[in-house]
């Protein structure tokens, strides 16, 4: 038998993609509460997430969200890691409130942003081991954010996932921007 590395690629792909998310999952919480949540988008969804990203613009005006959105079109998957909010109860201060109770409940938690940012970083470095092209993305993660494919989780980041010759995600062309 033959089997060559292009039949395989998304296979793979999907699998490393995986392989983030459980290392997203186990990377240290605060308190030990875990609150992240993450999947795996591919193919049509990836087309609704750049078609939404281009949308977004008109609201906003930030012009990167055309290159990304064009950009995430090279991705084999992308993995969504965000976070529900919770407040811990620390009373920490580290969000700018004296107290978690006198936080405003659109304000987030620190912990939580934390949180998100070990997990990103647990799931980028399995990606990289693994050897395979991340780029973890703001944009595509905002837009994924107010489509709620993570039922109601803010901070939303995405990151996409390719197994190419080169990096699809860096060395990017700006569109406009």
């Amino acid at each position: 038998m033959i089997l060559n590395e292009r039949d395989s690629r998304h296979e793979q792909v999907l699998n490393v993609a995986k392989q983030m998310m459980t290392a997203a999952r186990t990377a240290p919480k605060a308190k030990g509460i875990d609150i992240i949540e993450t999947a795996i988008i591919t193919d049509d969804e990836i087309k609704t997430l750049s078609n939404t990203m281009i949308a977004m613009v008109e609201e906003h005006g930030m012009k990167f969200f055309l290159r990304d959105a064009e950009n995430i079109l090279n991705a084999e998957c992308i993995v969504l890691i965000g976070t529900h909010m919770k407040t811990h109860g620390m009373n920490c201060r580290h969000c700018g409130y004296a107290t978690c109770e006198s936080k405003p409940e659109d304000v987030p938690c620190v912990l939580n942003s934390i949180d998100v940012g070990i997990a990103i970083g647990s799931a980028c470095a399995t990606a990289a081991d693994l050897r395979v092209d991340t780029r973890v993305m703001f944009s595509a993660g905002l837009a994924a954010q107010r489509l709620n494919w993570l039922n109601g989780c803010q901070m939303v980041m995405a990151i996409p996932v390719s197994a190419s010759s080169k990096n699809p995600f860096f060395d990017r062309k700006p569109k406009n921007v």
